[in-house]
């Protein structure tokens, strides 16, 4: 059976020690997709490594840290990353397309589903989409943090069967490996716990941002939305078969939750909540395991300025996260009918288009 499958390379799998392209790399990672379009899989690829490759090219003698730095040395890198691909590529007869992103780009539906429809094509004229984020264009506060973010926001867009993240460890440990001999590895794990995340470290490269806890951040968003993610290495010839196989080097994410629509991914992972609102706990039981909406008489508080359409995050009456949804209320007529039963919100309010503050329509649980 056939799969479409996301897959993500950081830089430290794909340059050198001193920086720069390491082609044979490249070549082998080409070779292992190739492989897989030959089966018949749909194969989408997301690459980091623009600034890596960029910066010894433009004459930095190290990674540069200044912002206007990095996207100068993006900007040079990201044509030499491309033309790299596409050589390795066209060894196998396959076609690639590259695809920049930004933060923004997901934080407009219209754009989210243009991109989506463009995606489909590609894959429908046999072409390997590429993917990296726009390094020469994003800023700090708007930047994905690191193209694990990016994997999994591209495998829900386009519904992927697998998401395939390469690391230069062979899956998550309970510890170091590389400083602790009795360290053990994770090779499923059905549920991303507190325990889980606490196992999870920094960055080991130099080159790349990512760390092994920006991977379970990001196995966290796919598995919420239907994608199964494996975390670990690619280093020989078949691994990546393997990794799709279920028995490659490395972790398996597990999700029994089937996929989102794109408006639950936008809700939920790229919209830009504009207000918060606290529930009791008959509403956190409601909205979380009942399925229903959210109404007046579970709010206990109103939190942040905002207008009905906008986004807002719902916290249980502990204060942790519940999830996001649309709001049919401006905060301040949130804010005199919170509480109130049914009744109480018809004589309160003159008109009311809507009795629910939150549609389950239009709600996305995010515990």
């Amino acid at each position: 059976m056939t799969s479409r499958i996301v897959v993500k390379i950081g830089s430290s799998s794909l340059t050198t020690e001193e920086g720069g392209l390491d082609r044979q790399a490249i070549s082998f990672f080409a070779d292992e997709m190739a492989s897989l379009v030959a089966q018949g899989h749909e194969v989408l690829l997301v690459t980091s490594g623009a600034v890596a490759a960029g910066f010894r090219e433009i004459g930095y003698p190290q990674r540069p840290k200044q912002l206007h730095e990095k996207q100068a040395a993006a900007a040079v890198g990201q044509a030499l990353l491309m033309q790299a691909y596409q050589q390795a590529f066209a060894a196998h007869r396959v076609t690639t397309a590259q695809i920049l992103l930004t933060r923004t780009d997901f934080h407009s539906r219209k754009r989210m589903g243009n991109a989506g429809m463009t995606v489909e094509e590609l894959l429908k004229q046999g072409v390997i989409p590429i993917f990296n984020e726009n390094d020469t264009v994003s800023v700090d506060e708007l930047k994905f943090g690191d193209n694990d973010l990016l994997s999994a926001l591209v495998a829900n867009l386009v519904k992927a069967q697998h998401l395939i993240i390469v690391t230069d460890t062979n899956g998550l440990y309970t510890a170091d490996p590389r400083k602790d001999p009795t360290a053990k590895r994770y090779d499923r794990i059905p549920e991303i716990t507190a325990e889980i995340y606490a196992y999870a470290g920094g960055s080991g490269s130099a080159v790349g941002t990512g760390g092994m806890r920006s991977k379970v951040d990001a196995a966290k968003v796919a598995t919420r939305g239907g994608v199964p993610v494996f975390v670990g290495s690619v280093k020989e010839p078949g691994d990546m078969q393997l990794a799709l196989d279920g028995i490659g080097k490395g972790t398996y994410f597990e999700t029994k939750l089937a996929s989102l629509s794109r408006k639950k991914q936008w809700l939920g992972f790229m919209s830009t909540p504009l207000g918060t609102v606290v529930v009791d706990h008959g509403a956190e039981e409601a909205l979380v395991h009942g399925g229903h909406s959210l109404l007046p008489v579970g709010v206990k508080r109103v939190l942040g300025t905002f207008h009905a359409g906008d986004v807002v995050e719902v916290l249980g009456p502990d204060e942790s996260l519940l999830g996001r949804g649309i709001v049919n209320y401006d905060d301040d007529q949130l804010r005199q009918i919170a509480g109130l039963p049914s009744g109480e919100v018809m004589k309160q309010l003159n008109s009311i288009h809507r009795l629910e503050v939150i549609h389950r329509d239009e709600w996305i649980t995010l515990k």
